[in-house]
């Protein structure tokens, strides 16, 4: 038997057919100088291979005009929920929310003048009513890559500055589109269009995603690309294992045979989409750095598993040189280029913050560069000035917050962050109750972070037992996400970050559900009809909970008491 990796283990739990080898195919039938034999047989070894490398239901998935339909229609049926979701009374409440005072405010000058100025004291109230050029027309010095502003902006140019549902338009349809995304993603990684149409339902009911996509912050935006990121890599490992075994099978049976490291793949457009994603997802926040960093070794990874599966003698090299360092030359400049472009704003207009910096502050160079590069080095110089300055704020920042949150505490929504409260008494704006609260907390779901989090150990227990390439993938994301934030006990930081990994946290959970359902798909019809049922239950509970917090979600006006029932957690308040 051979062993069990995260690339010859099948993504329904059974072990793969030994890798081909030489000696099989066209010349080993005596087809020598007969073309119709040699093609023939290189089909078989690479059809051989291509089951090696993947799973009976990867292959399988989309074989029926049923399960096309749904790998479509269901998909879109949960982003369409999650739009009207996310949409409805969208304008509510009417005011800036939490951080939208730095974002949209931002957005505004961008559109307005090409870069974000500086505003007066108290400037929201006027700004909310309407009076909106109320700027100072001297740069603002901002913290955060412009990108995510930008995608707001264009919210604001389609529905007008001055109403507050447009300030968050473009985080409401993007929103949208990201569950869509997951929910693809999701059925190519489960090989399951159930489990992939699972994971979207998750994404579209939980109150993270929700408020995320119903406030105009930057967050949702990094989520997106990085999630944009993942399904590429997602398809990359799909098309390039294919890639892999054409090439192979042709090597194996003109009886060269592998060699030491196997064939290339060629240049991989799904990589490089990915690190386009990768290159806008640092040009809305610098934590995206950290997915650049898991990302890309999961996908050399699958590449490795790729080559040993096929019987590539010296894999780990081979994974190295074939695969590792041409990543690394096409995915970091890419990234670095993209964020750039982020920038181009700032480049082109002379008014922004620091632009002119390097004037004031010249930098001599070796006499070796020549004075027609370093003249016109002159904006970089600026641009890392101001990234210097970035980074002492990020580094520096530990200012007490009422609801900053220790990132232990993220994953069980142990301190969630209040972006919007007004308590109100008896025919006070509308209130029919003694009292009434309207809020916006940006907790999850209770029970799908918690069974998720449970998800998490599973995928732990099969990644290291099981060596499941799906667990693997799964974990990424909350490894990016996540992880770094434990080193960084001393910095301010709040729980509303984990959207950039909500969407791995979907997935841990559809990844149980999905292995549970291999466990039980051959122990015959009462067993599946037992496991079918207690998933319906847990999901008719999860649709529950999301319909008695949505209030909460979307800053409805409710009477106090409905609010303090929500409170199941002292640390909630």
């Amino acid at each position: 038997m051979t062993g069990v990796t995260g690339s010859d283990r099948t993504d329904d739990g059974q072990t793969a057919a030994a890798p081909a080898t030489a000696g099989t195919g066209a010349r080993g039938v005596g087809g020598a100088g007969r073309p119709d034999l040699v093609k023939a047989g290189a089909e078989s070894t690479r059809s051989r291979m291509v089951r090696d490398l993947f799973s009976r239901r990867s292959l399988a998935l989309g074989s029926t005009a049923s399960d096309r339909f749904w790998g479509w229609a269901g998909p879109l049926a949960v982003a369409l929920v999650a739009a009207v979701l996310r949409l409805v009374n969208l304008g509510n409440p009417r005011t800036l929310v939490f951080d939208e005072t730095y974002y949209v405010k931002g957005a505004y000058t961008l559109l307005t003048l090409g870069y974000e100025a500086d505003w007066p004291d108290d400037p929201n109230e006027a700004f909310e009513s309407g009076n909106q050029d109320i700027y100072v027309a001297r740069p603002d010095y901002v913290v955060h890559p412009p990108l995510g502003k930008w995608m707001i902006a264009v919210g604001m140019r389609l529905g007008g500055s001055e109403n507050p549902w447009a300030w968050r338009l473009s985080a409401a349809v993007l929103g949208a589109v990201a569950v869509f995304l997951l929910a693809r993603t999701a059925r190519r990684l489960f090989g399951s269009t159930a489990a992939g149409i699972l994971a979207g339902a998750l994404f579209a009911l939980d109150g993270v995603a929700i408020v995320h996509a119903r406030t105009g912050l930057l967050d949702g935006f990094l989520m997106l690309w990085v999630l944009v990121a993942f399904a590429c890599l997602v398809r990359d490992r799909e098309w390039s294992r294919r890639r892999l075994a054409e090439r192979a099978a042709v090597l194996v049976d003109s009886g060269r045979g592998l060699g030491r490291w196997g064939p290339t793949t060629g240049f991989r457009w799904w990589r490089f989409a990915a690190a386009v994603a990768l290159g806008l997802a640092c040009g809305t926040k610098w934590s995206g750095l950290y997915f650049v960093a898991v990302l890309c070794v999961l996908s050399v990874a699958w590449d490795a598993t790729a080559r040993r599966t096929i019987g590539v003698r010296a894999w780990p090299v081979a994974a190295l040189v074939r695969d590792a360092l041409p990543a690394m030359a096409v995915v970091l400049p890419t990234v670095l280029v993209m964020y750039l472009a982020s920038w181009a704003g700032w480049f082109a207009d002379s008014r922004s913050y620091n632009r002119w910096w390097a004037g004031k502050h010249p930098v001599e160079y070796p006499s070796w560069v020549p004075e027609a590069i370093s003249g016109r080095l002159g904006p970089f110089e600026s641009l890392w000035a101001y990234h210097t300055k970035m980074w002492e704020f990020h580094t520096g920042l530990t200012n007490p917050h009422t609801y900053e949150a220790n990132p232990w505490g993220w994953l069980i929504q142990w301190r969630p962050t209040s972006f919007y409260w007004r308590k109100t008494t008896m025919g006070e704006g509308g209130c029919g109750a003694e009292e009434c609260a309207r809020a916006i907390t940006s907790i999850g779901n209770p029970l799908i972070w918690w069974l998720a989090t449970l998800g998490l150990l599973v995928a732990i227990w099969a990644l290291v037992r099981l060596r499941d390439w799906r667990a693997g993938a799964v974990l990424s994301g909350v490894i990016a996400g996540w992880v770094p934030w434990l080193f960084l006990t001393e910095r301010t930081v709040f729980t509303f970050y984990v959207i950039a990994f909500a969407p791995w946290m979907y997935l841990s959970l559809a990844y149980v559900v999905a292995l549970g359902w291999e466990l039980v798909e051959d122990r015959g019809e009462v067993a599946r009809r037992r496991y079918r049922r207690a998933v319906g239950v847990v999901l008719g509970c999860v649709l529950a909970a999301s319909v008695f917090f949505y209030p909460l979600w979307t800053g409805m006006e409710v009477p106090y008491w409905f609010w303090q029932a929500h409170m199941w957690l002292d640390s909630w308040i």
